[in-house]
């Protein structure tokens, strides 16, 4: 099986991982020249879309399927547009994607369905989040604590380009479920938590099961998966706070943060899972287990836990199995510069051995690259 993946940045990059780990040839496609995704790929080509569009057409018609990795509307729909009369399926989900590009719409959705979600402004005390509705990964959050703090990341959002979103400020654990629809039911995987760091970006994800927590999730994830018809896949992000579960987001597009971790813990692939659903396959039976997947920058003797965005600065990453004693990373390492950035992915059978191992492979990281410090940063609760 051969597919295309449009967009090479990390989005990209975790689908031509995911292709390579279900044995899957990948061929990557982005008209920037030096982008990650490109040698984790089986191959690529530079190129934009639209203006070599019988070259991509060709390109197409020699894969089973076209996976978008990007964010850009104009390529999403363009995207559709060309595959719409091809016999090439495009594993995307336009409609709702829609629907999930704007927190606004997304929350208004939700509340009509009596899902639980953060309490509106004004309606709500201090502290209250500042985001923006149509972007994603942390950017431009701003936690407030008075009017002039609002006003602030108001303002933020705005030089921005985009429409404020102010919200109750909820403590609690981030959730993740993915769930994957096909016009006559869906399909909800193991969910994972979401570590973010000081900037609200994400810099560890934790796939280990919790029954009562999770199963609450995944009913509220076949609940918007059948309200908007889902077809494709799609993940729902809540927070778990001592006042029970408050969905904060949705986005239906392949998730640049579980589906590692959720493969590791439960030998589910995403992608693959995807891909069977189009073409009306049976899906893999999941084993239990878990696992974690987290981001690395090492600079000299200085090793930090990051966000997404900092790991995504990462070129011409390699995937290595066993470096450090981990199960699998992604990295850069041997490229030959100072700075380096990493992607740890350890499993194991039950959450003590998991953290053992995790800690385990970090000191032998320490120590066989003499690192001499290792800041991990703050957590959000």
């Amino acid at each position: 099986m051969r597919i295309a993946i449009v967009g090479g940045s990390l989005r990209g990059t975790v689908a031509a991982y995911l292709a390579g780990k279900a044995g899957i040839e990948s061929i990557v496609i982005d008209k920037s020249g030096d982008m990650p995704a490109f040698s984790v790929s089986d191959a690529h080509r530079v190129m934009d879309i639209f203006e070599r569009e019988r070259e991509a057409m060709r390109i197409f018609g020699d894969c089973d399927a076209v996976i978008p990795a990007c964010e850009d509307p104009m390529l999403l729909s363009g995207l559709e547009e060309m595959l719409i009369l091809s016999d090439v399926p495009l594993l995307f989900d336009m409609d709702a994607y829609i629907i999930s590009s704007s927190k606004s719409a997304s929350n208004g959705m939700m509340r009509s369905m009596g899902i639980p979600t953060p309490g509106k402004w004004q309606d709500c005390r201090y502290p209250v989040i500042v985001k923006p509705s149509s972007h994603s990964g942390g950017d431009g959050i701003t936690k407030a604590d008075s009017d002039d703090d609002v006003k602030e990341g108001i303002n933020k959002i705005m030089r921005m380009g985009d429409v404020p979103l102010i919200q109750e400020f909820v403590r609690g654990n981030v959730i993740s479920v993915d769930v994957i629809g096909h016009g006559r039911g869906h399909r909800s995987f193991a969910a994972s938590v979401i570590v973010p760091d000081e900037r609200y970006d994400c810099k560890r994800v934790l796939c280990v099961p919790c029954a009562e927590r999770d199963a609450e999730l995944r009913s509220i994830a076949a609940a918007i998966a059948g309200c908007v018809d889902l077809i494709s896949l799609m993940s729902v992000e809540a927070i778990y706070s001592e006042n029970g579960m408050k969905v904060i987001e949705i986005d239906a597009r392949l998730p640049t943060r579980s589906p590692p971790a959720v493969l590791a813990a439960t030998g589910i692939n995403l992608l693959q899972e995807t891909i069977d659903q189009k073409f009306g396959r049976a899906g893999t039976k999941a084993h239990a287990g878990v696992s974690s997947y987290e981001f690395f920058v090492i600079t000299g003797g200085t090793m930090r836990a990051c966000g997404e965005k900092e790991f995504a600065k990462i070129r011409h990453p390699e995937v290595v199995r066993g470096m450090f004693g981990c199960d699998e990373i992604i990295t850069d390492h041997n490229d030959g510069r100072g700075t380096w950035r990493c992607a740890m992915i350890c499993s194991a059978q039950n959450g003590d051995a998991l953290e053992a191992k995790r800690k385990e492979c970090i000191r032998t990281m320490m120590s066989e690259c003499r690192i001499t410090e290792f800041i991990d940063g703050l957590d959000h609760a």
